[in-house]
């Protein structure tokens, strides 16, 4: 298998996806041997030293080559791209990389989401890398009008706030880059994520359920597509593997969406049965018009250039983000093999063994 290059690394996704390109997917029968040969990542300078990828580089036994660089960053003369280039004629690229939270306001959007893939996309050109695959969101689809509505590849853009706005123009330079010919272009959709590797602000949506805080919005019946980190990871790998692929997208997620009570329920469930933690076994309800109000002031933070996590997520508690991963499973052979609870399960375990506190 040729050189794969990653970016996003250390990242939640990023970080997995190295560790399945390297060892395979012992879970995925049409994937347990599939390994690269050299994979080259690219890693923010300043946290080039997380422990986590210098285990995966040791484990690697020379087949891990880590790339210093910031897509965020203007480098007129290119040396980190080049350097994660050189060599790269046959390649498969695993775009990952983008901002979701930014912490230097709303700009940081279509600095890294934007002008970071179009200068992965002219290097790759360059460089001759074969496919490039690209990690998009469902946010250029933005939030359905109706509950029973689940997206597929043919539901139209409608950016929910800049994030949207932002991939959407992302998924425009990719499809065009594709339709040039120079070389072959994937895009997958994973909506929220979860699994192993997650970031402090998962673990405490977990220790919101457990103290009974966890935030119901409305009715709680609102439709959520999820995704368990390492089904993403699988439906990357397939991207890269099936032919047909190429010029196409595709939503990758768990087999159905989940109700957000469902998602709560199964939560303090597994906190619960599965590690005795004690869970309170209450809810902080809230009414429609609780999003809304979070929307409107996110929306309006935003026109100003700023932007606030919490408001954001309150705004979407309340809506309807589902997904179908048929036309995955029919081009890609994509077999989501785990769900929710087992998901969570796995979630916990790996907080609860790397330092976290629940």
């Amino acid at each position: 298998m040729s050189l794969a290059i990653v970016t996003g690394t250390p990242g939640w996704l990023g970080n997995r996806l190295l560790e399945t390109l390297l060892t395979g997917m012992p879970e995925v029968e049409t994937l347990k041997e599939v390994k690269s040969e050299k994979v080259r990542a690219l890693c923010l300078p300043n946290l080039i030293e997380d422990g986590k990828l210098k285990e995966l580089v040791k484990q690697a036994d020379g087949k891990l080559e880590l790339v210093k660089g910031d897509l965020a960053v203007t480098d007129p003369q290119g040396h980190n791209l080049h350097q994660l280039f050189k060599n790269a004629e046959g390649a498969t690229v695993f775009h990952v990389a983008g901002v979701i939270h930014p912490s230097r306001g709303v700009k940081e959007f279509y600095d890294v989401n934007v002008e970071g893939t179009r200068r992965m996309l002219e290097e790759a050109k360059k460089q001759g890398v074969k496919r490039f695959i690209h990690v998009s969101s469902n946010s250029p689809i933005g939030v359905a009008e109706a509950g029973n509505t689940v997206f597929d590849e043919n539901s139209q853009y409608n950016p929910y706030m800049n994030y949207g706005k932002s991939k959407k123009l992302a998924e425009d330079l990719v499809n065009q880059a594709g339709r040039e010919g120079k070389l072959e272009t994937v895009i997958i959709r994973p909506p929220w994520f979860y699994g192993i590797g997650q970031p402090a602000r998962q673990t405490l949506f977990f220790t919101m359920v457990k103290n009974g805080k966890a935030p119901i919005v409305g009715s709680g019946e609102n439709l959520r597509s999820m995704a368990y980190v390492d089904n993403i990871c699988q439906g990357l790998l397939l991207c890269r593997e099936v032919q047909q692929a190429a010029g196409r997208t595709y939503w990758i997620a768990d087999k159905e969406p989940y109700k957000m009570n469902f998602i709560v329920d199964t939560i303090e469930k597994v906190l619960s049965q599965d590690f005795n933690i004690k869970c309170k076994g209450t809810r902080m309800h809230l009414p429609n018009l609780a999003s809304e109000v979070a929307l409107g002031i996110d929306a309006t933070l935003q026109s100003l250039g700023l932007y606030h996590q919490k408001f954001h997520v309150l705004s979407e508690m309340n809506k309807n983000i589902a997904c179908s991963v048929a036309l995955a499973e029919k081009e890609l052979g994509y077999k989501p093999t785990i769900a929710l609870e087992e998901g969570m399960r796995r979630s916990i375990d790996w907080v609860l063994k790397n330092g976290q506190s629940i």
